[in-house]
């Protein structure tokens, strides 16, 4: 019988060592601080937001918000995050992505500090994370490894394919996977969805995670029996039946995979609330916090 991973279990353990932190360092007379700043009103960014601010106060981590319409000047975007950079309140900044069509996304994460770039983006931080010597690793990624250690399926060994190539996600995935450190040391394969003939990949393939985009893109037919799946996925598809007029689906063909897969993470209740919990680790280090 496959097992459905529960992501949110695996966060409010980690948000149980979170809030010992957070005690430790108000010991120290220092309140984690987070800056979000949201371009323009996009309904999916404005819930991203929302909840991560939700969560920020669940914790006790001081928050601030900038709301700039959508369109914002690269130079006026620069001015604010250097606002947040010259914040002593402030150790954590996130600039709410996507950006509007005028504004260079790399140029303006870039002039966020690296040491406040708590969602990964700097380029400093992507070399750090890419050579194995630390850095922000983004939050999908670094809480898909916590899924996969905390629900006894460790990488270590294990074949592996990625399918999606994001900066997000796939890329800084497969650097930690293969890193010689706890939660890496597998053989990764990378797919995307121009890969020819995906299945003869996913088929051979211990552990799947899928974060393409592209809903059914994973059946029964690709995989091998008892593999584990990670879908971090997040489609709307319309549903009448739902208040929102709306339901969220992953990226995998979850009832034709369930007859095959040992274990899976569901959409939503598998990644998301992991996102939301590592980018809170990653505020609460940035504060001076330690985690063993």
């Amino acid at each position: 019988m496959i097992k459905i991973i529960n992501g949110r279990e695996i966060a409010k353990d980690i948000r149980s060592e979170i809030e010992i932190e957070i005690l430790n360092l108000k010991n120290r007379n220092i309140i984690p601080g987070l800056a979000v700043i949201l371009v323009g009103d996009d309904p999916a960014s404005n819930t991203y937001v929302r909840m991560k601010q939700k969560m920020c106060a669940e914790l006790g981590i001081r928050t601030k918000d900038a709301r700039p319409n959508s369109n914002i000047s690269q130079e006026e975007l620069h001015a604010l995050i250097e606002e947040y950079n010259s914040d002593n309140e402030i150790h954590g900044i996130l600039v709410q992505l996507p950006l509007p069509d005028q504004i260079d996304e790399n140029l303006a994460l870039s002039k966020v500090l690296p040491e406040k770039d708590v969602d990964g983006f700097h380029p400093a931080n992507v070399g750090k994370v890419t050579l194995g010597e630390g850095g922000y690793v983004p939050a999908t990624p670094a809480g898909i490894i916590e899924i996969l250690l905390r629900s006894g399926n460790d990488p270590a060994g294990k074949n592996i394919v990625i399918i999606g190539r994001s900066r997000i996600v796939g890329r800084p995935l497969l650097n930690l996977l293969t890193q010689k450190r706890k939660g890496g040391n597998a053989t990764v394969t990378m797919c995307h969805t121009s890969t020819k003939d995906l299945s003869f990949h996913t088929s051979k393939s211990d552990i799947i995670i899928v974060a393409a985009g592209t809903t059914n893109i994973l059946d029964a037919s690709m995989i091998k029996e008892g593999v584990v799946i990670i879908d971090v996925g997040t489609n709307r598809v319309e549903d009448s039946s739902k208040k929102s007029g709306y339901k969220l689906i992953g990226d995998v063909n979850f009832d034709s995979v369930a007859e095959k897969a040992s274990a899976i993470t569901p959409v939503p209740g598998g990644v998301g609330p992991l996102t939301i919990i590592m980018l809170m680790k990653n505020c609460v280090i940035a504060a001076g916090g330690s985690f063993k």
